[in-house]
């Protein structure tokens, strides 16, 4: 009987040590996978993974192939030729490929040559600078050559002063071959100085490489066009937003079906999409979109030339988020997918019966030794009557009789969905893991609720979607569980708009705020930020139009800096160095607010960041820091 016990007790230890939590030191050792295509000879799957190597200070990877029906993955040194490239024509002559060029005169010494040792940049507009780098009047431009060592390229672009690809985050899908080989689709926003900073005019360009001339194809859409491909029988295939300078606008899959004639197949659907990929028999369009806090794969008829309506239906659900769309052969699909404890993984899905099976288990041995949180969906009833899903991320161990700090988490974008992503940064599991409740509300400004509720947001920072926050964790704080003198709000971008609006607005809810990379002055937000488009969309117009009434009110009633009078609530902020979109003068002038007002703080300052946290040391620093204030004021 003693043995038994012995035995018994000696099992449960070993579980327990068995089980820990999420930490940032095991967050930054999880592999990041990511799919390169499958193998020409449809067999295999090609993907990489990419680990931080936190001593070096960056990431390492390697490459892999795995059978489409699963298996052993299998480690290679080159993929170069395992997968079909698609920047070699289909007649196999030519090659695409795409490089920067000297364009334009900008830096000191191009004007003055014999004055090398200047520094100076001249601009004549404000494309002087986007994201995270300075125009040096350098553009990409897309060339094509014979497919043969020591073959000369050609620029398609010669002398202009676009990018394709575009800026700063476009590849190789901004260009391809027509199926004819005989023509060249590249995506071009054909604009510069400062017609480029207020616009999003980006089109779909053919440059025929017998003629050598260019052809809009997309002239009459002011918005942005993207993404193109062909369908199997040859149907030129993008996505279209249709208003310009409006970013976050319905994105609709569009198809050429002859010189004439084009179809909208999303036009009737409530949604906008994310990704697509043509089924192999060309009936159908198989797309990814956000619905209900979550990501998902849905599919569209194609109709053609008929007078059939085009029809949306959603292939999977469930609480993960589809990322990828890798291949589909009749009711088998490949796909990745993450969820909010999990980091991406490849599965194949069998379409029909909405079962799984994951392909990929790079991470499985760091998961198999953890314990992780629970998510819950709550709907919360806001302001104005409608119903709100709001995500609750709860500690492991979660015990309902103790009390946890909680965390009221502000989505950034403004517009973008809060869905069951994985986040190397803004990750929910590790705040769960670190004891804290975190309450994530899919307010106005999301997709996947509608384009109605998407666009609520606009014009209307500081309006309804404060009282979407407040309406979440009013109601999740009438738990039992939920400790009201320690909750805190925390988010970045948009979401260090929230921090700090709320920061005056709060009436003592809230015990600590953090905010990173977010607007505190929309006055001087609109002085400084790069792409202007964005800020004439959302807030209305220029602060210096006195008789625009919407205007007024984001420069006024929704700045930030208006109420820091009421700040009473330790805060801290955090800024990239070389964020160009929410720039350095935004994090100061809250840190300078702060401490002028006596209010504890502190400035977590990245020299060399960008809106991201991309090195490991520094994203490890965050983390750090992060939780390191959360111990200290909450």
């Amino acid at each position: 009987m003693k043995k038994i016990f012995f035995i018994i007790v000696s099992t449960m230890s070993i579980a327990a040590s068995a089980q820990q939590v999420l930490s940032p030191d095991l967050l930054w050792k999880l592999g990041r996978v990511s799919v390169i295509g499958i193998s020409k000879d449809g067999k295999s799957i090609v993907y990489k993974v990419a680990t931080p190597v936190m001593e070096e200070n960056k990431s390492t990877s390697k490459y892999y192939t795995i059978p489409m029906t699963g298996g052993t993955a299998t480690e290679v040194k080159d993929t170069k030729d395992l997968v079909v490239d698609k920047n070699i024509s289909a007649d196999g002559k030519y090659l695409l490929s795409s490089q920067e060029v000297k364009t334009e005169n900008i830096l000191g010494k191009d004007y003055y040559p014999e004055l090398q040792k200047s520094d100076v940049q001249i601009y004549d507009g404000l494309d002087y600078r986007h994201w995270d780098t300075w125009n040096n009047g350098t553009h990409n431009h897309v060339f094509y050559a014979e497919n043969k060592a020591n073959a000369v390229a050609i620029d398609i672009m010669k002398g202009e002063n676009y990018d394709a690809p575009q800026k700063p985050f476009g590849g190789d899908e901004d260009y391809i071959w027509s199926p004819d080989s005989k023509h060249i689709i590249y995506v071009s926003k054909k604009k510069s100085g400062t017609a480029y900073a207020i616009s999003t005019n980006t089109n779909l360009y053919e440059y025929n490489i017998e003629t050598q001339t260019t052809q809009n194809l997309t002239e009459s859409n002011l918005g942005y066009d993207t993404n193109p491909a062909f369908s199997p029988s040859g149907n030129l295939t993008w996505l279209r937003m249709k208003r310009d300078g409006y970013e976050a606008d319905k994105n609709d899959i569009m198809v050429r079906v002859n010189d004439k004639f084009y179809q909208n197949l999303t036009a009737n659907w409530d949604g906008s999409v994310e990704s697509f990929k043509w089924s192999k028999d060309g009936k159908k369009v198989y797309f990814i979109a956000a619905v209900d806090g979550t990501q998902q794969l849905f599919e569209v008829n194609y109709p053609g030339v008929t007078k059939m309506a085009s029809v949306v239906r959603q292939v999977t659900s469930g609480d993960f988020d589809v990322h990828d769309i890798v291949d589909i052969t009749g009711d088998e699909a490949v796909l990745t997918r993450t969820d909010m404890n999990h980091a991406l993984e490849i599965y194949s899905c069998n379409l029909k019966k909405n079962t799984w099976t994951k392909l990929t288990s790079v991470n499985d041995a760091i998961y198999s030794k953890m314990i992780f949180p629970k998510y819950e969906r709550r709907y919360v009833t806001t302001t104005d009557g409608k119903k709100m899903l709001v995500w609750v991320i709860l500690p492991p161990n979660f015990d309902k009789t103790k009390k946890y700090p909680t965390l009221l988490y502000c989505q950034g974008g403004p517009q973008s969905p809060l869905t069951q992503f994985y986040s190397f940064r803004w990750n929910f599991s590790l705040m769960a893991s670190q004891g804290y409740i975190v309450v994530a509300p899919n307010r106005r400004g999301m997709y996947g609720h509608g384009q109605e509720w998407n666009e609520q947001i606009s014009k209307d920072w500081g309006g309804q979607v404060m009282q979407d926050y407040l309406s979440a964790i009013d109601d999740v704080a009438k738990e039992p569980y939920v400790d009201n003198a320690r909750l805190g709000a925390v988010g970045a971008s948009y979401g260090g708009y929230s921090v700090f609006y709320l920061a005056g607005i709060h009436n003592n809810r809230f015990k600590t705020f953090i905010a990173h990379d977010g607007v505190f002055n929309t006055q001087s937000m609109f002085g400084t930020t790069e792409e202007v488009f964005f800020n004439y969309w959302d807030f209305g117009g220029a602060y210096w139009e006195k008789e625009n009434a919407v205007a007024q009110k984001a420069y006024t009633t929704f700045n930030p800096i208006n109420y820091v009078d009421q700040w009473n609530t330790p805060i801290l902020i955090i800024q990239g160095g070389i964020d160009f979109r929410v720039p350095i003068g935004q994090g100061q002038e809250a840190f300078q607010a702060a401490q002028l007002r006596g209010i504890p703080s502190r400035f977590l300052y990245f020299p060399e960041e960008n809106h991201w946290v991309l090195k490991p040391q520094n994203g490890m620093v965050w983390q750090h820091e992060f939780y390191k204030w959360l111990k200290e004021t909450l």
